[in-house]
């Protein structure tokens, strides 16, 4: 499959990788998208229409918190960060997502 190709993101799939790119230091939208496109070998590639709904779903929940401040190119942007939850959280999809990939490394091996 040709990196460039559009994945469907798995549900929570979205989630683990906004936590873990905000794990590294406070981002805005643009940042985040670009960031998981950087990270996933351009893999996947998070519109607006997923990315924002998200966003304000985390940051509802209590894993995000979000200031506004200046972006590069000196515009207004929202930056994120992850709170105590988040990192909790971010800890325990790591885990989860780590028995999904053992369990489907083990389903997919040839016999």
């Amino acid at each position: 499959m040709p990196p460039s190709a559009n994945i469907a993101l798995l549900q929570g799939t979205l989630d683990v990788l906004i936590l873990k790119v905000l794990a590294l230091e406070p981002l805005h939208g643009l940042g985040i998208s670009r960031r998981i496109a950087q990270v996933t070998n351009d893999t996947f590639q998070v519109k607006p229409g997923s990315l924002f709904p998200a966003l304000h779903r985390m940051e509802e929940a209590g894993w995000l918190s979000a200031d506004w401040g200046e972006s590069e190119n000196k515009r207004r942007a929202k930056f994120y960060r992850l709170t105590k939850r988040g990192r909790q959280q971010l800890k325990q999809e790591t885990d989860n997502w780590g028995r999904i990939s053992a369990a489907m490394a083990g389903a997919l091996e040839i016999p």
